[in-house]
């Protein structure tokens, strides 16, 4: 990892942080890695996890390096520093999965050791709830020796790099869940770092609303135009990498990463995916953390529409199913 120190203007929050002994390391433009606090010791106090909490706001994750010997519950414990303070778990259960935990969702590369083949798109976690998870955590509990990391990119630092037409056309859009029809706006103002940021799930998005002009008329977006969005948001997040608001981070053994799951959208790496046999093991443990509000879509949407019934307008994409519209025929689909 590419360590640098952390820029000034956070000096209360350095403050904070020096008086416990931790050392806040920025990785680059996204993300950064914590020292000098052990997730299987006691809960820091609540100005510290408050502290640590606003740097994942603005930087998108945290990481918690070589947590090796960190339990499934010293983990899951861990998560409930952050945003909603309790676990949210809406996951399948893997066989092997310790002691059948339900707040654990086991990911491997081995089906019989962890489900495969999970989050090949950019996406946020629980795209179809109202109150979409406010945290995530990531617990590298067998790290396979040909890798296989996570991508993060940070959706402030990518609303601001597209042109003013174009910030302002995403503003006027809401996607719809192809699961359960919950509705988000693809621009919202974070919570904690106040930044104007995108959202919108590459794998489980089944329409498009669109708000034109002044007296809030709405329309479905056709397939050809939500296509084009897919395509100009995955292209955004993808020139983060050049930017220097992107990042592969690959994980070492027991590494930990914490997620603020309203400032990144991250997706597997396609090494993540290869399997055992092509370079051994690799065992993920995801936690999710229940979400603080609803991220409501405006111009008078509601917060679901029935994606399942008829479509609500003359024309446009109405698609109901578990991986939504397949908007690039050539990528991986599955979440």
């Amino acid at each position: 990892m590419n360590e640098r120190p952390l820029q000034a203007g956070t000096s209360e929050r350095q403050t904070i942080l020096a008086a416990a002994g931790i050392d806040v390391v920025a990785l680059g433009g996204v993300g950064a890695v914590v020292h000098g606090l052990a997730l299987a010791g006691p809960a820091p106090a609540a100005p510290v996890r408050g502290a640590l909490e606003q740097e994942m706001a603005e930087r998108g994750f945290l990481v918690f390096p070589g947590e090796t010997y960190l339990s499934p519950k010293a983990f899951l414990r861990a998560s409930c520093w952050w945003g909603g303070r309790a676990l949210h778990s809406t996951h399948s259960i893997h066989p092997a999965t310790p002691e059948g935990n339900p707040h654990i969702f086991r990911l491997s590369n081995d089906p019989q050791e962890g489900i495969p083949g999970v989050g090949p798109q950019w996406h946020n976690d629980g795209s179809f709830l109202p109150e979409t998870f406010s945290h995530a955590g990531y617990h590298m509990v067998h790290r396979a020796p040909g890798g296989g990391g996570t991508e993060f990119a940070h959706q402030g630092a990518a609303f601001d790099a597209l042109p003013e037409d174009q910030q302002a056309y995403f503003a006027t859009l809401a996607s719809v869940n192809s699961n359960t029809g919950v509705v988000h706006p693809l621009v919202h103002v974070h919570p904690r770092s106040g930044r104007l940021s995108l959202w919108l799930h590459l794998g489980m998005t089944g329409a498009v609303v669109e708000r034109q002009g002044e007296v809030g008329a709405l329309r479905l977006l056709e397939e050809d135009e939500v296509r084009a969005l897919c395509q100009a948001y995955n292209a955004v997040l993808n020139a983060g990498f050049a930017r220097g608001d992107a990042l592969r981070f690959e994980y070492g053994e027991g590494d930990c990463v914490f997620v603020d799951n309203l400032a990144v959208a991250h997706r597997a790496t396609a090494a993540a995916h290869q399997p055992r046999d092509a370079q051994g093991l690799r065992i993920l443990h995801r936690s999710t953390v229940r979400g603080e509000a609803a991220l409501a879509p405006r111009f008078g949407l509601p917060q679901r529409l029935a994606i399942r019934g008829p479509r609500p307008a003359a024309s446009g994409l109405w698609l109901a199913g578990g991986v939504g519209f397949r908007w690039d025929e050539t990528v991986m689909y599955q979440n």
